[in-house]
């Protein structure tokens, strides 16, 4: 982007925004986030619905291939279009990170298969905490002794939810940890990536990394889609798109660390689905062990936000 000169007098400095103002645009913004956590819910809940009937890889290749349209047609109306959204300091990074969310999404999906939305979500929950704990040895950030506590709390409410030792683990149950896990690192290359590349070029490489390795893994499982079922399959896709939609216009109108709480919402909306709709139980120690990993959760939030509030004096 190039500054445009300016020959005539000096331009008076924008109004700063009013309390008032503020607030209208954080409000707007929780508004949004919430709306997202509900639009995905139902997207996990449609993934849950087809990836009983189809292969998960060829839904979400299908997906990945809506997705990266909706995300080209982005780039193309931002700034510089396409070949600014291209450009990256970091390519490799880039290609694996999104690489990477493309197969999480595959063990997502196919953890919803085997366990459910609920008991999915429950630990899935938990990549915060990830994030916290692996963010010394990736982004040589400072971990703190509260924060690691926090994360220990939420491996607790973790084990509270699996329950090893009673019969009830199974190696699938490792599947939405995994799953957390590959978040995490994904969220992590995330904000190593942002250091050089803008988020707009994140996004395009997001989209075109994670279509490119799912159209090669799922592009054997092709089969027909019954007629009943492509309904579904298009409000999958427009689903996914209105909801990054939402994510950006929040993230526009306020600080992701002060909409983070509110992503948590989410695992909500997933636990009436999987309740009303897919006749899922909530088992005590489930609910018990998400309370906990969501608190932990909040807490490393509200410790990131003190620190923040304190480095800027």
């Amino acid at each position: 982007m190039t500054k445009n000169s300016q020959t005539g007098p000096a331009l008076a400095p924008p109004a700063m925004p009013n309390a008032a103002t503020a607030e209208d645009r954080q409000g707007k913004a929780i508004l949004m986030i919430c709306a997202s956590a509900l639009i995905f819910a139902a997207q996990d809940g449609i993934s849950r619905y087809l990836g009983t009937a189809y292969p998960p890889t060829f839904i979400i290749m299908l997906r990945y291939w809506f997705f990266v349209a909706f995300v080209l047609v982005l780039c193309a109306r931002a700034p510089g279009g396409i070949r600014a959204a291209m450009r990256t300091r970091r390519p490799v990074t880039q290609i694996f990170r999104g690489v990477l969310l493309a197969l999480e999404v595959v063990v997502t999906v196919e953890a919803f298969v085997r366990l459910g939305l609920i008991n999915t979500h429950a630990v899935f929950a938990c990549y915060p905490l990830l994030i916290s704990a692996l963010s010394g040895p990736i982004l040589g950030e400072k971990v703190g002794w509260r924060r690691w506590v926090a994360v220990g709390v939420g491996f607790a409410g973790i084990l509270v939810v699996l329950k090893p030792g009673s019969g009830v683990f199974t190696a699938e149950a490792a599947l939405p940890f995994l799953a957390a896990g590959m978040f995490a690192l994904y969220g992590l290359l995330t904000r190593l990536v942002a250091r050089d590349d803008g988020a707009m070029v994140s996004f395009f490489w997001t989209a075109v990394g994670g279509a490119a390795a799912m159209t090669v893994i799922g592009i054997g499982d092709w089969q027909p889609i019954a007629r009943a079922d492509l309904p579904w399959l298009l409000i999958l896709c427009f689903c996914g798109a209105v909801g990054h939609m939402l994510l950006i216009k929040a993230y526009e109108f306020a600080e992701a660390s002060a909409l983070q709480p509110f992503s948590y919402t989410q695992l909500v909306w997933v636990s009436i689905f999987g309740v009303v709709i897919f006749g899922e139980t909530l088992a005590p120690n489930v609910a018990i062990g998400a309370a906990i990993v969501v608190g932990a959760g909040l807490f490393t939030w509200w410790r990131s936000r003190l620190r923040e509030k304190a480095a800027r004096g």
